[in-house]
């Protein structure tokens, strides 16, 4: 049986939220809550994510094999063992990036448009 060659672009286009869960994770691993703070925080505060949508992100992503749970964890001293930690897989690292070229596609589409006006006829 031959292995279906990885296709990203079959996961866009990708909601504000999925985008920003994965561009959370692009630079290390993170917990749930950390992913939630930093896109606050990246996004100004113009996507917040519930727990419920965070948590059911995370748990499709990781059945699409896009991010995978960490087998580190930090010192229990310095970390709740609760905690689950979470990186970018490498298909989810292509996702990302396919999804990143779609919207500098549109953006660049969008410009050029709006950049182009036509003589208004009197």
């Amino acid at each position: 049986m031959v292995k279906k060659r990885f296709d990203p672009d079959e996961y866009l286009p990708l909601t504000s939220p999925m985008f920003q869960i994965l561009l959370a994770l692009a630079d290390g691993e993170k917990h749930g809550y950390a992913i939630l703070k930093e896109v606050e925080r990246r996004t100004e505060g113009k996507v917040t994510l519930s727990a419920g949508t965070l948590y059911g992100l995370i748990r499709r992503f990781e059945q699409d094999g896009l991010i995978v749970e960490s087998e580190e964890r930090p010192d229990a001293a310095l970390d709740d063992e609760r905690r689950r930690y979470y990186r970018l897989s490498n298909d989810g690292r292509a996702v990302a990036m396919a999804e990143m070229g779609r919207l500098s596609n549109t953006l660049d589409q969008a410009r050029a448009k709006l950049a182009v006006r036509k003589p208004r006829l009197v």
